[in-house]
């Protein structure tokens, strides 16, 4: 059927500011802007607009946020037939923005908190599907779900961000773990080894792929490892870039190319989330990466 995704939706307030804020530190900037997000919504809608068939799983409250939130999946095209209503807000995020591009996120789960596995059909999980996952959801629904797609033979990948734990057997029944570097270097303390893609790989048996923002990525495999470089841009806004990354090496994997070359779209697709700002407004389209490779 495509790319699955099974994760957060959230309506980012993004504030541009001159600085990072500090604490105990009032930072004024000129204005704010509400746009889609959440890491769940971004991976789907990256992989919608790369071209593969795209549904999300996952759940928002009954509010006017919910509009803004989905906004961006509903406009390319994703399926979003197994969204729950629920009885909790819709997630909302705080983005902090600054001047070189980097930034800082506070998040208030809300709705997210209320996605459920369950919401995710068995007939949707089988080998057809690659299934796609991110920690902003609750990690036993995570687990619940990845242990039913292994079992209907489907793909999943998981994105260990933000850093949370997960059972050892849902890590073990990936098919590849994301993470960037920080949320590997947690992993691997929580598991008692370096967090490089190759320790991760010894230790769990599975394939394991790392992103080093400028300095690309690195994965390792049981084939061997292998590094991608990043496609060197103006920053503007880094906010999306690890979800453009996730989404559209899932819809490469999905249609058939090899690791290799699905992480250099990958790269290409966070290179160009990177020159504009907001995350899901900042999502390009299969042309666009065309176009940078």
């Amino acid at each position: 059927m495509g790319v699955l995704v099974f994760g957060s939706v959230v309506a980012d307030l993004v504030f541009a500011l001159p600085s990072l804020p500090r604490p105990g530190l009032t930072v004024l900037g000129p204005g704010y802007r509400i746009l889609p997000g959440g890491k769940g919504a971004n991976q789907a809608t990256a992989a919608a607009l790369d071209g593969a068939p795209s549904a999300f799983a996952g759940a928002v409250g009954a509010d006017p946020l919910a509009v803004v939130a989905l906004s961006a999946m509903r406009a390319a095209g994703v399926d979003l037939s197994r969204l729950a209503v629920v009885g909790a807000p819709t997630a909302c995020a705080a983005v902090c923005v600054g001047p070189d591009g980097q930034n800082q996120i506070a998040v208030g789960s809300g709705a997210n908190r209320l996605a459920r596995a369950a919401q995710v059909e068995a007939a949707a999980l089988g080998p057809g599907t690659t299934l796609l996952l991110q920690m902003e959801v609750p990690a036993e629904e995570n687990a619940a779900l990845i242990a039913r797609a292994r079992a209907a033979g489907g793909r999943v990948l998981l994105n260990l961000a933000p850093a949370g734990e997960l059972p050892r057997a849902a890590l073990g029944a990936l098919d590849l773990l994301i993470a960037n570097e920080h949320e590997a270097a947690a992993l691997g303390a929580g598991l008692g080894c370096a967090g490089s893609a190759a320790a991760l790989h010894a230790v769990l048996g599975i394939a394991v792929a790392v992103t080093l923002g400028e300095a690309g990525a690195v994965a390792a495999t049981t084939a061997g490892e292998l590094t991608v470089p990043a496609f060197p841009v103006p920053a503007v806004d880094t906010t999306g870039a690890g979800d453009a990354w996730c989404g559209v090496l899932a819809a490469a994997l999905d249609r058939g190319l090899p690791l290799a070359a699905a992480m250099r779209r990958a790269s290409a697709a966070a290179a160009l989330t990177c020159m504009r700002e907001g995350a899901a407004a900042a999502l390009p389209d299969r042309p666009a990466i065309d176009a940078l490779l």
